[in-house]
């Protein structure tokens, strides 16, 4: 039998803010938890895609950078002094019996072993690149004025920029440059934004020079990005824009990588989940933007109810005396604090 030392109740995969919250609320119901995450340090694409990127949308607070998000996450999590593994990529998993317990043993490329009675996989997107575009001299400029990420605001300062996209991102660092930028514009290829409706009529109303129906043609410069060629996809008439930057938000491609061998039911490259965001393998749950189910939203405030949803029902899985629901935290008298290590 294996020790019950090496046996965790709980194995979150994925350190970004839905791990992080489903690590906290697992340690809410007493169970001995584990955290892992492929990346060198905990906070998922708050800190590594978006670290100066202005959060909304969490419940109690207004405004946060995504940095500071994180950092508030790690703390929390930090209260009942999970394990945590790090640069750490999880690529098998084999199943024990343990008893009457089965037992998940989860190898990584350096093939270290993990055991753990139940998992809850918080991978967000997966491995993501970003998508880029054919367009002509825009390979060479890479990291001579063209961006896909945007982790160092102060790089911007006195700009001319040019950002390329639709979506909720091209809408925020929009937004969010205006105050150091010496000029912004914005194309879109169509005149439907993919981003919250308030923002939307903040971007039209500011002094962006926001042109629709409008792509990049071509780019050009000498050392660095010194002018771009966009057209009219309506009209084909093209114009030039003096720009020194061009940040393109165009989404990311992902890939689950060596969970889609895992056996789980997968849908449009999500892990497909029922209401108590289990899979379809018994004791493996599933949270977050990597879970798929219908009506879903890919929202970090969505996501730590599914991984509360996950965690409630692997308490009950291990421990079937345990309740589901475990009353209102604002029971508990006491929350130790510790911290991450």
């Amino acid at each position: 039998m294996l020790s019950e030392r090496n046996v965790f109740d709980v194995t979150i995969i994925g350190g970004g803010p839905v791990g992080l919250y489903g690590v906290f609320y697992a340690g809410l119901r007493g169970m001995k938890s584990k955290i892992l995450d492929a990346l060198p340090e905990l906070g998922g694409q708050l800190v590594t895609l978006y670290p100066e990127k202005t959060i909304f949308d969490v419940g109690g607070i207004p405004k946060i950078l995504a940095r500071d998000l994180a950092e508030q996450l790690i703390k929390q999590a930090s209260t009942f002094h999970p394990a945590v593994c790090l640069d750490e990529k999880i690529v098998a998993f084999t199943m024990h019996k343990d008893g009457d317990q089965s037992v998940f043993e989860l190898t990584s490329e350096q093939k270290v072993s993990h055991f753990t009675k139940t998992i809850v996989l918080t991978a967000g997107i997966g491995a993501f690149k970003p998508k880029k575009l054919e367009v002509p001299g825009l390979a060479e400029f890479e990291g001579r004025g063209v961006y896909y990420f945007v982790n160092d605001k102060s790089v911007f300062k006195g700009r001319d920029i040019l950002i390329v996209g639709g979506g909720d991102s091209a809408v925020e660092w929009s937004l969010n440059l205006l105050d150091i930028a010496n000029h912004i514009s914005l194309i879109h290829r169509s005149d439907q934004f993919r981003a919250h409706e308030e923002k939307v009529e903040e971007l039209l109303a500011s002094s962006v020079d926001v042109r629709t129906f409008h792509e990049l043609k071509t780019v050009k410069g000498i050392s660095r990005i010194e002018e771009a060629v966009i057209f009219n996809n309506k009209t084909l008439a093209e114009s030039s824009l003096n720009v020194d930057s061009i940040i393109l938000n165009l989404g990311y491609r992902t890939d689950l990588g060596p969970i889609k061998k895992w056996g789980l039911d997968l849908d449009k490259g999500g892990i497909v989940v029922n209401s108590r965001m289990e899979t379809n393998i018994k004791g493996i749950y599933a949270a977050g933007d990597v879970a798929s189910h219908p009506g879903k939203l890919k929202l970090i405030s969505t996501g730590f109810g599914e991984v509360a949803t996950a965690v409630n029902f692997a308490k009950n899985l291990i421990s079937p005396i345990s309740k589901v629901y475990p009353g209102h935290s604002s029971d508990l008298k006491d929350l130790n604090s510790g911290t991450l290590g």
